[in-house]
Parts: C-alpha cells; structure tokens; sequence
C-alpha cells in the first residue's frame, strides 16, 4: 500500500513533490480539539504553523486515488510541506456525445490530439480517468494550477493546453475550424476562466496571517506576562513597535499586490472575436477563452489575453513585457507542413521553439498584415497561469524561500537561548520553592526569565539594519521588492554579467563593410551611402533583409537591422490598409534609394514631372520574409525589383551559417582568418549572400515555399561588420571587483570570439591571461560524447603543448588567497551547445569548468539560469546583472539578480537599478555587506543584552529580589531600542575590499567574541554583587537603612516609609541591586560600542552621529545619577542609596570592565582568524566551500588544465545516460 500512497508529481520538473493521500479521521479529530482546549489554543497556532503535523494529527492514511486531503512535500533542499483539498468537478450536465470524447484527454493531462468527433473508442477511454458513470472528475489546486485525477497513470495531472504532443499539422488539420458552443462550455468546465487572478488580500486577512507569525505570538505572550506583573510601559512600548512593524510589513505586502494585480489586470477582460465551426463569428468576453478557440486579431492590434499560435497572416508584437526588449517583433503564420514540404509534418508544435510564430499573453499587438477577405487567427494555446505571462506571475507569488546561512543560525542561535532560559527557568522554580515562595510568584518570575532570555525586540532589531540599507540602495536608485535579499548580496563572491546593453552599449554602430568579388575580400569600406554601390547586390540585401517595419509613420525593429537601414540611407514604404484591401494578396513592403543617389535621376521640374518619372525608378518589392531564427541563426527574404521578371533570394546571419549554405567556390579561401581577426577584435560580423530565382517561380509559389528551399546554393557576397562600444565605466567597475576577489563572468548570446574579445577589452580577462575553449560534440553515429579543447590567439600555433602548462597552471593558490582569480592564469570560453553537452556528459567536468569558465557565448535564456545553478552548486554566492532581456529566469535564480530595465519584467528581478549602468552592482555589494556587518552586530549585541539581563536577574533571584519596573523600562527602552536602531545606522564603507564578512553567526571568530564578552560581563557582574556583601557597611536594606550617614531629615528614609508594604512584597530596593543596575547598565554601552564595527565593510562608529550623540547621552546620564544621586530618580528607579567611596568603586570596576571588553573585542577582530585555530591546536582544515576544496585539488592535478588540441570523451554512455537528464532538468 505504501507504494500506492506516495507519488510524484510534475517529475523532472523546477516545482517537483512528493503526494500523500490522506483521509480525516472523526476520532483524531476529537483528541485535537480536546488538544487545542487543555493547551488554550497553542496547539491549534502549532498546526497553523506545521501543515504536516496538522494533515496527519487529523487525519489518517488513505489511496490517493480515493482520499479527500493530499499533503505536498517539495523534493528540492527545502522540502517544504502543502496540503490541499480534494474538489470534485461534475460532468453530468453536458451530454455524453461530442464534449465527452474531450474528457480523457484533457483530464488525463495527455492533450495529445483535442479530438472533437466522438468514437466509440474514445467513450471507452473516458472511464480510465472517471470513476464513476456520473462523470466526477476529482482534481485539487496548489498555486494556482489544477491538477486532476488521471486514471492511466494511476496520479494527479495538470491539464495542459495544445503546448504539448499537438504536431503542426494537426494544428491545421484539427483546430484551425474552431470549437462549437458545446465544446467550448466543455473545455471552459475544465480549463476555468482565463485570467491570471491575481486577488490582492484584505488588510484583515494579511493582518491575521501576519499577526500568527510564531514572533508576533511570542511577543504576545510577554506582553500578557508583563501586564501580569504589572510592568505595562515596557509592555506598551514592544505592543507600539509590534503595531509600528506590522503595518509597515502589512503596507508593503499590499504594495507588492496591488503593483501585480494592476500589472495583469490590463489584459484581465477585453471583448474578442472568435471563430465557430460553421464559420460565424462570435464575440465573448477573453475570459470565456479556452485552448482551441480560434481568436481573431483585430487590425488596430490588442494586448494578448492568452497564448495562441498565428495560423493566417503577420503581426507586429511589442515583447518588452515579457523579454525587456522593446523593439517591436515580427511574428509570423506557423508553416504548414502539408502545404510546405512533406515530410516534416510530424514535428510538434512548442512555444519556444516556435516563438516566432506564437502571440503571449500579456504581450501587446501593435499592427496586422492579412490576405484580402481572410482575417489574422490565431488559436489559442494555453490560458490562466499556464501562459507564459501566468508562469511569471506565479513565480513571483509563490517565489522559492531565500536559503540563507544567517538566518538558519540565527534559529540555532536562537534555540541555544531558549536552552540558558530553561536552565534559569527550572533555577528560579527550584529556589523560589527553596524560599518558600507563593506559587502565583514563581510562575510569573520563572516566565519572566524566558521572555528576558529570548528578547521580543529582535525581529525588529534585525530588520532595522535591512530597512536601512533598504533607503540608502533608493537614494542610489537601486529598487529592492525582496529586502531579505540585501544581506545575501554582502556575500556575493561571483558576478555573472549579460554583455549587450549591459557591459556594452546597447546599439551597434555600423563600422564598415568587406564585399566579395570573385571568391576574394575586396579592401574594407566605411561608407555604403554612395552612388557606385546603390544598385549593388549587396546594398539590396541591407535594403530588404531585415524585419523593420513603420509604426506610426516611424521606423521601428532590430537595433541591428536599423542601423543597417539607416546606413544605406533608403526609405521604406509599407502598403496601406486601403492598399492591401483593394488587391488580391499583400502588397509588398517597398524600399527604394533616395533620388540623390541614383546616378540617372534628374531633379524633377514639378510634381506631375514626378508623378510620370514614378515606374522609372529603382525599386525593390520585398515578397516573402523569412523571419530571423535563433536557432538557424539567419533570416532570409524573397525580394523583386521592379520590371526584373525574376526574384532575388537574401540571405544575412552568423558568418559561419551563412558560409556553409554557399556554393564553397564563391567562399574566400581566407574566409576563417578575415572573421577570426574581425571578431577578435570584439567586431560583430554578419555575413550576407544572394541567388538569383527560376522565373518559374510565381508569387503564389513563393507564398508557399520551405525556408529550406530557398536558402541553398546562395552566392556569398561579402560581411558587414558592426561596432558594439564598451560602456564607459565597465572597465571601472570590473576592476573594482577584481580587487575585491569577486569573480566575474561573461553570459551571452553573443558569438564565441566577439565575447573573448570584449572579455579582454573590459578586463574580466587579462592580457597575460590563457583562454581555453571548451568544444563539447555531442554522441553521434555510435561515438561517445566528447570535448575538443582549444587555447585561443597565439597558444594554438606553439609547436610544444608541454610548454604552455606551468604557465598556464595557477602559479599561487594559498588557503586564504584561494578566489584570488587574477592568479589563476587561465579562463574557460565555451558556448551554450557545448555547455548543455557537458552537462549532459560530462557531470564530473562541470565543478572543474565553473571554477574558472569566464565566457559563454550563445547562451540560451534556460542555459543562462542552469550555469546560475552549476556555479551555487560549487557553493559560489552568485549575482546577475542583466538588462531583463532574456534575463528573468536567472535574475531569479541568483542570490542577488540586478535588472537593468525598468520594464515590468524586472518584476521577476529582487533589484532594479534605475541607472543603466554596472556601476549598481559593487554598490549593492557594499550595502548588503554594510547589511550583514549590521546583523552580527545587532545579534550580538541582542545576545549579550538577553545574557546581562538574564544574569542579573538570576543573581537578585538568589536573594529573592528582582529588578524594579522602571529599572526594566530604563533598560529596555532608554537603551537597549535607542542603541538597536541607532548602532544599525552606520553606512557602508567607500569601497569594496578583499575581505569578505563571515557568512554565518556560527563561526569561531564570531563565537569567541560572544563567549569571552558573556564571562567578562558576568565576572565583573558577580564581582560588584559578592564585593557589595562584603563592605563593612553592608546590612541587609530595610527603609530605615542609613549607609549614606544621611543624618537630619532622613530623607531616603522618609521617602520610601509609605511603600513599605510593597517593598516587603518584591524586595527591590537593596544594595545589590543598585549595584548590580549600575554595573549592567554601563555593560550595555560597553558592548555596544565593542560590537560596533566600522572599517573595512562599515564606515567607523564616529561617523554614525546619532549613536555618538545617544551613547554620550547615555554615559553623561548614569555616570551623573551614579556619582551624584538625584532623589527624584532614585525614587523612580528604586535605587538605595550608597556610600561614595562605593560609587567610585563602581566607577572603577566600570572602567576596567570597559577596558577589557574592548581590548578582548579588538584582539579577537585583529588575531582570532590566525591565532584561534593555532590556540585550539586545529590543524588546518579542509575549506567548507566547494569551488575553494576543488581548487586545492587542482593544484596538484597535472592533468589540469587540460593540454592544447587534446581530447576528453565522455565515460560509458549507459552510465553517463542514466545520471545525465537529473541535471539538465534541475
């Protein structure tokens, strides 16, 4: 049965879990609810807070296929816990005849094939998955996706949408006609509404789960406790802040939301038109849209309500919500296999690899092109959270928790407290009943001690650091929606950079152009605007190969193909809507030269002159456009000009693609080592070719054709090199993070060698440095996978390989030193084909490679986010800075992801920098390492005030005092939350050092200051208690105590006479309590100012004004009330008074405690690094990170590097198999 209750579902996917049936239990149910009364309601906060212990106090195991609660256990390191509700979903209303063909199907989560006219064979299927003839499907919703019982695969589903198993040619066979009205109520039952419901929660149910935070219950219960003991300013104070920090958490919450909400609420609800089987068209709202609804694009363009696949027609389609760019897209019809070419019919329809030919949810359609009577359809492919845009959102409300060292020691931290409190805890217990005290006393006092122990102020004092750094990053324009995410970025130690518009300026400038002639280069040109070349073949190819189109009277595309454009100098004229009407098919888009140009024109003497030379001019139709691939890495065009009766195909794309779809006797021999210097140089160089057309080829042919058949046996004509310039201050900030041992490295889609190139020019490689080139070949014809490993420039014409090494080996590479990349000598370049072979391969070569790999030319957008992954799997802290062109998924994934676009898809992004420029990323590395210097100041800080307090207590506890109400609130409030939030206020220090702070609160450095700090305090604590008994003055205090010799009115006696009664019941005012008040008091200032640091990663404690001003304030105070007693305030604090010679004792005891501490504190900071391994006589240990083992490890490799122009092959592809899809999938 065991078996049967345990599944996994969405296997091999990011959010993979664990399924358990459960059903609920009446009888376990009771014993709870008796559970929840006899603990006054803990229990029941307890399984609010534990879903796991809450499914399975209640309920008993059950078949997931018949149990009504399923608990979900995430299968990454997390393992977090879910449970939902089993729903049943009734199918009785619709009749058994065509919708009921559908349902196994769609329910089982096969939609192979929406099959629309029933068989007998599909109304047998229909019961695999229904379990009863009343048709109930049973289904259960965990973040927003449904999934429902599948009776083939005995598991839950989602239900998917024609995204998956739907070939192109069913698209067209199939789906193209439409749904009828009772398919599309069917299909609507099952799919639900299309939207993307993003509900922006009640301020009374986010205040409720707020408010149900185990800290916020904690601090409720000291407030109740305190209030019992009657210490209500103290209680009111910590209920101000609690109200002060929920609503300002509560206000972002709703912020975030309601930002989201508005984000997809745009394309929420829009009237469209969609097209019925008979052929009628019917307008419903786009919530009513289901997968297989053919939807008709209206000509002025609309926002996408869903993901659909163009089958009629084109359209131009702004991304930028999506991908970041905004230029504008072409998309066009899916081709249509049986029209096309035979043969490929069978290849499945998939939104990526088909994204030139699919409209996404959320994206905006600005202009449509269609055919004469036919409208631009599309059908609809996925709807709700299953779009694209829906994926986004659903990542951004359900986002992965931030694992992060600080905070789990933060809970050890934590619990180690709760242990001291259990120690004080059973201490005061055993002694008050030792002293016969009343049992109502002892409960309050040994409660008392946790809620001293444990202190309720340190959320808030944890979260001041953050909040803070939080309004330094927007003074700098560095917008944060995740601020957890601050202190992780102080422990960034790699940056990887996206290079286009991110190291490099955005656009490309066009830098010359080298044609061909006669299979040899002609010299470079620099100008293409001139009359010898307008009626080149050439300048044809940059007049009409490109995707540019007029919006609004302005030209608009490709940066690149713009810039091409522009540099011809010619114009563009698109055909009117009137125009395309009037004729039987499209009017092609016409580019011609401007008259200045053409060496024939003559000035025209008027307009009718103009009008008549019209047909004489040079002109060129473009026909049929093939839009750019890239994965083809091309685009193509079929282009007229006017009065030729054939057509001319141009072909523009990668050098080495175009190359090989030319007859080689029209390819330069030199071809290789012209584009080899070109790229080196950091040009980017796209090639062009040409062929003239059969004339047998009519336009109505052409409409139809392959891409294939048109781009073969092409002329090569020649390159056409653009510039990308560096940003100005890459080079800068790549320094500074050199020096700051932060690697950098290079994720691009860029080529190979124009990344190298760049990566030298920035420095992320230097010129000494070696770049090796990881050339991974994927199995074929019975072979193994391999990697050919090349060294780039001069290295691969030495003659002996053998010599390359030593120089090539790191030559220093010292514990401390380990990440010192500029002495490692050697990087690794590879591009995305090679590195998804690898990884599939060669799992053992990965940690190696991301141990010095620096360039990745050609990385896909899920490459980019699976070398994020690789390099956190070598436990590397990584960050990602990008434009959010392609960029979400690994800004996610980062530890710190920086989005350079202010367009919604830096949503996806825990930080937006307003600026455009790199320079944001050594800046938010120095404010989340100013954040984390914070934290451990503030938790040590918090640590030391719970243990004074705790030990003051336990020692008055011993002869049944206490501290005073008010003595409490001086504490707590006057210095404890003035120190807290003005100690946090230190900025970050003006420039990134070496050093990097420690990661965890766990570490001996950081412990060795806690520990010796606590024995300082508590020595000097004890030594004022036990000093005071032995003063000769000493008595055990009564009012009418005298050790003053206060003689005349008496004074301190007369002043207490009336409270007699009540000092008999707490015993406050004695002289060791005023001993042990003064001396704690002045510890507290003591250690703050210990544990403040300021250099190298804050700016020193002098500079923070305010806690300079608040200490001061602070010492003048009690120094003033300890030296020179003022009655009032002893009144009020409780305070006896003592003789003089004892107040300067204090004083002195103060001093030297003060003395000590810092001097303990700062030896600890300079020699604990060195000096405390060497003391606790370790030897020296293995690095806890990863990457640092393995590069001590490689050291002693003489195999590593690997040698020029040699080989690695993969191991036993069974085995390598096997392994190899777990780490392409995670």
């Amino acid at each position: 049965m065991d078996k049967e209750e345990r599944k996994i579902i969405n296997q091999g996917q990011e959010d993979e879990m664990e399924i358990y049936g459960y059903n609920l239990s009446r009888w376990k149910l009771a014993i709870v609810s008796l559970g929840v009364i006899c603990s006054g309601g803990f229990l029941l906060l307890l399984l609010y807070w534990m879903p796991e212990w809450r499914v399975k106090a209640t309920c008993v195991r059950a078949a997931i296929k018949d149990c009504e609660v399923v608990l979900l256990r995430t299968t990454d390191e997390f393992k977090m816990w879910f449970c939902a509700k089993i729903r049943v979903l009734s199918l009785e209303t619709y009749p058994v005849s065509s919708p009921k063909s559908m349902s196994n199907k769609l329910s089982n989560g096969h939609a192979v094939c929406l099959i629309e006219n029933p068989t007998e064979e599909n109304r047998h299927r229909i019961s695999k998955y229904s379990q009863t003839e009343s048709q109930q499907i049973r289904y259960f919703t965990h973040h927003s996706v449904k999934y429902f019982w599948n009776d083939t695969i005995h598991n839950f589903d989602f239900l998917k949408g024609l995204d998956e198993g739907v070939s192109c040619t069913s698209i067209y066979e199939k789906h193209s006609a439409g749904l009828t009205k009772g398919m599309h109520a069917y299909r609507k039952l099952l799919y639900g509404v299309n939207e993307i419901a993003v509900k922006v929660p009640s301020v009374f149910k986010l205040l409720i789960k707020e408010v149900l935070n185990p800290f916020y219950i904690f601090q409720l219960f000291s407030v109740i406790l305190w209030s019992t003991d009657e210490y209500y300013y103290y209680a009111l104070a910590i209920v101000v802040m609690s109200i002060v920090s929920i609503v300002s958490s509560l206000y972002s919450i709703r912020k975030q939301y309601v930002m989201l909400h508005d984000m997809v609420a745009t394309h929420s609800t829009v009237r469209v038109s969609v097209c019925r089987v008979n052929e009628e068209i019917e307008e419903i709202f786009s919530t009513d849209l289901v997968p297989g609804d053919v939807m008709v694009i209206p000509l002025n363009g609309t926002i996408m309500p869903c993901d659909a696949v163009l089958i009629n027609g084109t359209c131009i389609v702004n991304e930028s919500m999506l991908t970041g760019e905004s230029v504008p897209v072409t998309k066009t019809n899916l081709p249509n296999p049986s029209v096309d070419v035979k043969g490929i019919g069978d290849e499945l329809y998939n939104p990526e690899t088909h994204k030139r030919h699919t409209l996404f949810c959320g994206t905006t359609v600005i202009q449509t092109r269609f055919y004469t009577g036919e409208l631009v359809k599309a059908i609809v492919v996925r709807t709700g959270f299953s779009t694209s845009k829906g994926q986004l959102v659903r990542s951004i409300l359900y986002p992965k928790p931030t694992d992060f060292k600080l905070y789990r020691d933060a809970y050890l931290f934590l619990l180690c407290l709760v242990a001291v409190a259990g120690i004080g805890f059973i201490y005061t217990i055993i002694n008050s009943i030792l002293n016969e005290v009343q049992v109502g006393v002892i409960i309050i006092e040994s409660l008392d001690i946790i809620t001293i122990t444990v202190p309720p102020a340190l959320p808030a004092a944890m979260t001041a650091g953050i909040v803070y750094a939080q309004r330094r990053l927007k003074k700098i324009g560095i917008f944060c929606i995740s601020p957890q995410r601050i202190n992780i970025c102080g422990q960034l130690n790699l940056v990887c950079f996206d290079k286009t518009g991110t190291l490099t300026e955005d656009g490309l400038d066009l830098w010359g152009i080298q044609r061909v002639e006669n299979a040899r280069f002609l010299s470079p040109e620099e100008n293409v605007c001139n009359e010898m070349l307008v009626k080149s073949q050439f300048v044809a190819c940059m007049a009409t190969c490109h995707s540019l189109t007029k919006i609004e009277g302005v030209l608009s595309g490709d940066p690149l193909d713009l810039k091409m454009f522009e540099a011809i100098g010619w114009i563009l004229e698109e055909a009117t809507e009137e125009e395309t009407a009037l004729h039987n098919r499209i009017m092609p888009t016409v580019v011609r030269p401007p008259k200045q140009l053409l060496p024939e024109s003559t000035p025209a003497g008027n307009q009718e002159m103009e009008l008549f030379e019209l047909p004489a001019i040079y002109e060129i139709g473009i026909v049929r456009q093939f839009p750019f691939s890239s994965a083809l890495q091309r685009m193509s065009v079929v282009a007229r000009v006017l009065g030729d009766r054939k057509m001319d195909a141009y072909m523009k794309g990668a050098p080495e693609a175009i190359a090989g779809l030319c007859k080689p006797e029209t390819v330069p021999v030199d071809f290789q080592n012209v584009l080899e210097d070109f790229t080196k140089q950091g040009f980017r160089v796209i090639a062009l070719a040409h062929r003239k057309l059969e004339s047998k080829l009519t336009w109505h042919k052409v409409q139809n054709i392959s891409r294939d058949a048109i781009e073969n046996n092409m002329d090569f004509m020649g390159l056409i090199i653009m510039q990308n310039k560096l940003k100005q201050e890459t080079p800068a900030v790549l320094e500074d993070l050199h020096k700051a041992n932060i690697r950098t490295v290079m994720v691009t889609g860029d080529s190979m060698l124009t990344a190298v190139s760049v990566a030298r020019d920035c420095g992320m490689i230097l010129p000494q440095d070696k770049v090796i080139i990881a050339e991974a070949l994927p199995p074929k014809d019975g072979k193994v996978a391999k990697i050919n490993w090349h060294y780039a420039d001069s290295l691969t014409q030495c003659s002996h390989p053998s010599a390359i090494d030593p120089e090539a080996i790191p030559v220093k590479l010292v514990h401390d030193s380990l990440e010192d990349l500029q002495m490692t000598r050697y990087h690794f370049a590879m591009n995305g084909k090679s590195f998804s072979v690898i990884l599939e391969h060669f799992q053992d070569l990965v940690p190696k490679l991301m141990l010095h790999g620096t360039v990745f030319a050609r990385m896909a957008p899920d490459q980019k986010t699976q070398l994020i992954e690789a390099l956190q799997n070598v436990d590397y802290f990584v960050g990602m800075c990008g434009d959010g062109a392609n960029d979400c998924g690994a800004l996610k994934r980062a530890h710190g992801g920086i989005s350079l676009s202010e367009l919604e898809a830096s949503v996806a992004s825990p930080f937006t920098s307003k600026t455009p420029s790199i320079s944001c990323v050594p800046n938010l590395i120095r404010e989340g390492r100013a954040a984390l210097i914070t934290s451990f100041c503030v938790f040590k800080f918090m640590a030391l005030y719970s243990i004074i307090q705790y030990f003051s207590v336990t020692l008055l506890y011993s002869i049944l005092s206490n501290l005073g109400d008010f003595q409490f609130l001086f504490i707590d409030l006057a210095i404890i939350l003035v120190v807290v939030f003005t100690m946090s206020l230190n900025p970050a220090w003006k420039e990134l050092v070496a050093q990097r702070p420690p990661s965890g609160l766990i570490s001996g450095a950081l412990l060795f200051s806690v520990l010796s700090q606590i024995i300082i305090c508590i020595g000097f604590q004890s030594l004022g208690f036990f000093w005071v008994k032995q003063q000769p003055w000493y008595e055990v205090w009564h009012p009418k105590s005298d050790a003053c010799n206060t003689t005349g009115g008496g004074f301190w006696n007369s002043s207490h006479v009336d409270n007699e009664t009540e000092l008999d019941e707490h015993n406050i005012q004695n002289y060791e309590n005023t001993t042990v008040f003064f001396i704690s008091s002045f510890q507290y200032l003591i250690v703050a100012i210990a544990f403040s640091k300021g250099k190298p990663f804050r700016q020193p404690c002098y500079k923070n004004y305010f806690f300079v001003f608040s200490v001061i304030f602070l010492y003048i105070f009690i120094l003033f009330i300890m030296l020179y007693p003022v009655a009032s305030v002893d009144q009020v604090l409780q305070i006896v008074c003592v003789p003089y010679q004892w107040r300067v004792t204090m004083l002195i005891i103060v001093l030297v405690n003060a003395f000590v501490s810092i001097t303990v504190e700062e030896s600890v900071d300079r020699w604990g690094k060195c000096c405390l391994p060497w003391a606790l006589g370790c030897r020296k240990k293995t690095p806890k990170a990863k990457y640092m083992y393995l590069a001590q490890e490689l050291l002693v490799d003489p195999e590593w590097p690997p040698k020029p122009q040699t080989t690695t092959e993969a191991k036993a592809l069974v085995k390598e198999n096997g392994s190899c899809q777990i780490i392409t999938i995670t």
